[in-house]
């Protein structure tokens, strides 16, 4: 049989260029003259921006360390052994750089294996081990905790969670067998399945500690000492440790039963690795632990070869790496300074754009519109959202003082834009509208403003056209909710410079948001994939097919929300403008569904009522109707909307409306939630054969989103 050392090498092996982690030990005597005791510390050697992970190497020199500390413990040396990570890093789990890089299942199994195999030495050690989360824990490295006797938590810890589920794994180094056993299976549900199908939720120190799933809790600012006290009076058994009594009845039932709930109604059964998860904890009833990783081996080792995994790092990836490099964008060095932001507009949608320009730039941002009444409700309603964050314990006094401070609202142009360096409008969208707007700024501004709109389907060089500058004019396509959804659209027209757009893409960092690049091309990138998605339901609906079947079909793909539940939030109004919008630029491919028209006449708000609390159809909805006699299997309908999509996407990247198929994944993911699980959108539809049938090949390498060849 191999040695875990055998193992660990051959796996560090496949992956050369591991950012390796250490295991130093050192010792001391603890206070209260509890004996002399073993500490290791995880550290990569980097400050916390580049946090601590396990790689085939590291675990190897965590293994080394444990050897040295089990033959200490053994020979009556040391009377425990602790665990703490870096400044500000406990551990944040498995190097996905080096899953990535596997090719065969043996070898995935490995890496699950050889991870088992190093952490549950410290279970097994003659003296007891606690492990100390000084800082952020994730993954393996809240699992590696759970295998010592005994755990602390910073209060201070910022994030801590099992994100694998998230990402299309399972917690595979013990977090499935033995958190259930250590807090509950209801609690363990909550953490593996439910935190991470919420975006990847995270859990603070405190919640850490009433969890259960550490023992103690201290204070940052001297967290190890507190920790190290708090150790001598376990081992001289001052201090005892009582854990609740785990329920293995119905309880545990009742958790497994509520976690396949939630896995259903966030992936729709369209990603295994939940579900993998469950099995697991469900199997882990009977506390027999040496099962349940066995189990994680295998699921881990299933789950690093499928298509899922896969696509979750590459999504994983383009949001934590491409997101902060936007292909295309021009050097920093020409940015200006924004000082003064101006809004045109004090709707709903410029008050949400206000207040996020005020939160996160601090410089003085005024509104405007055509009458007090609109201008005075836009300033309350960031005054407003301000009073909350201060209610919440968001902000201090002080802070909310100077933001109000800060933001205005004025009739005349020439007062509120004058001294503006940025000058944003979010007025009615139509052309003639937004024209007018912009040389009215234009005539007001500086020289040197920026002058943006969040058109979400108009053309933002005819936008510019009339302009004596329309090299100043830029895209800056906002998603709604503008708080919630990161992405940002940053639009070049035909005559922007390089000076505006660089200054767009340093606002937007700023703004804390996703900037990607996109050419001024009819509804951008989300709009018009949405549009042709959303198309294609609309068209199956008006030839005869069921709504509910139609609506049914997508369920597989595990979307955030069903398409006519989309088409509410939009507003079936905004969602035929954007629809005629396309129609005349691209009237083979974009439809104006008459059914949807008839319902916008009637001043419907969607086609779903909730009397009952769930979505069903309403019967004015259903008598407004027209449709044909062709009826689509929700296969037929699935498989249509899928060759739509990949059409779209081909024909849009041939006219270069982004620089890759990864900017069109990001888009999706940043800008209408689309799951990790299908990576956007390109990776899914390589994988379930719709590129090759549609377009000739593939959107992506092998081995970008998936197993490399």
């Amino acid at each position: 049989m191999t040695s875990t050392t055998e193992l660990l090498k051959g796996a560090a092996e496949l992956f050369p260029d591991e950012v390796v982690t250490t295991a130093h030990v050192r010792h001391f005597d603890l206070p209260l003259g509890a004996g002399r005791f073993a500490l290791i510390t995880l550290d990569n050697g980097f400050d916390h921006t580049k946090p601590t992970t396990f790689g085939p190497q590291s675990l190897a020199n965590l293994n080394a360390a444990i050897d040295q500390v089990e033959k200490e413990a053994a020979d009556g040396e040391i009377a425990g052994v602790g665990l703490t990570g870096k400044p500000f890093i406990f551990a944040v789990g498995a190097d996905l750089k080096g899953v990535e890089l596997l090719k065969r299942h043996e070898d995935a199994l490995a890496i699950g294996k050889g991870g088992h195999d190093v952490f549950k030495r410290l279970s097994g050690l003659a003296v007891p081990t606690f492990a100390y989360y000084n800082g952020a824990a994730m993954g393996g490295g809240v699992e590696v905790g759970l295998h010592c006797s005994y755990r602390t938590v910073s209060k201070a810890v910022p994030a801590f969670s099992l994100p694998e589920v998230f990402l299309g794994l399972v917690p595979g180094w013990g977090g499935c067998a033995i958190l259930p056993n250590l807090i509950g299976a209801d609690r363990a549900v909550s953490v593996i399945i439910e935190n991470s199908l919420n975006q990847n939720r995270q859990l603070k120190g405190k919640q850490v500690f009433e969890l259960g799933i550490a023992d103690a809790m201290f204070e940052g600012a001297d967290f190890l000492e507190q920790s190290l006290l708090w150790t001598a009076k376990v081992l001289k058994g001052d201090v005892t440790v009582e854990r609740p009594e785990v329920d293995r009845g119905e309880a545990w039932d009742a958790a497994v039963a509520r976690g396949r709930f939630i896995a259903d109604g966030k992936v729709h059964g369209a990603a295994p690795a939940a579900y993998r998860a469950l099995d697991i904890i469900e199997a882990a009833k009977d506390g027999d632990l040496q099962k349940g990783f066995d189990a994680e081996d295998a699921a881990l080792a299933d789950l690093i070869m499928g298509g899922e995994l896969r696509s979750g790092i590459y999504a994983f990836n383009l949001v934590q790496k491409r997101a902060k490099r936007p292909a295309g964008a021009p050097d920093k060095s020409l940015a200006r300074p924004v000082t003064k932001v101006g809004v045109v507009g004090a709707g709903l949608m410029a008050s949400q754009l206000a207040l996020l320009f005020l939160r996160r730039l601090e410089v003085p941002v005024v509104l405007t519109d055509i009458d007090q009444e609109r201008v005075d409700k836009g300033v309350g309603y960031v005054h407003a959202e301000i009073d909350k964050l201060l209610g919440k314990g968001r902000i201090h006094q002080d802070k909310a003082n100077r933001l109000k401070a800060l933001v205005s609202g004025v009739l005349d142009k020439a007062e509120g834009f004058s001294d503006a360096d940025f000058v944003i409008e979010a007025v009615f969208e139509e052309m003639s509208v937004k024209q007018k707007v912009f040389a009215e700024v234009e005539a007001v501004a500086p020289a040197h403003a920026i002058l943006a709109t969040n058109t979400s389907s108009l053309s933002v060089s005819e936008m510019a056209s009339k302009l004596r500058h329309p090299e100043r004019v830029v895209g800056f396509h906002f998603f709604n909710p503008v708080a919630i959804l990161p992405l940002l659209e940053i639009v070049r027209g035909e005559q922007t410079d390089d000076a505006s757009l660089a200054t767009a893409f340093a606002v937007a960092r700023k703004l804390k948001k996703t900037a990607v690049l996109v050419k001024d091309a009819p509804a951008f990138v989300v709009n018009r994939i949405l549009t042709r998605f959303m198309g294609e339901i609309q068209n199956v609906i008006d030839e005869g097919t069921p709504v509910a079947t139609a609506e049914k079909a997508v369920e597989p793909l595990g979307l955030p929300m069903s398409p006519l539940v989309l088409l509410e939030l939009v507003g079936p109004a905004i969602g035929l403008h954007v629809s005629e919008t396309l129609n005349r630029s691209f009237p083979d491919r974009f439809t104006v569904s008459p059914n949807l028209k008839a319902v916008v006449e009637a001043g419907k708000r969607g086609f779903y009522v909730y009397d009952s609390g769930k979505p069903e159809l309403d019967p004015e909805v259903a008598a407004l109707l027209k449709q044909g006699d062709t009826v689509l299997t929700e296969e037929q309908v699935r498989a249509r909307v899928l060759d739509a999509v990949a059409q779209e996407i081909g024909l849009m990247l041939d006219e270069g409306v982004v620089a890759e198929a990864q900017d069109i994944d990001l888009c999706l993911i940043t800008g209408a939630g689309w799951p990790f699980h299908l990576g956007g959108i390109t990776p899914y539809l390589d994988r379930e054969g719709v590129s090759e049938r549609v377009n000739g090949k593939p959107f992506l390498p092998q081995g970008v989103a998936s197993v490399p060849a």
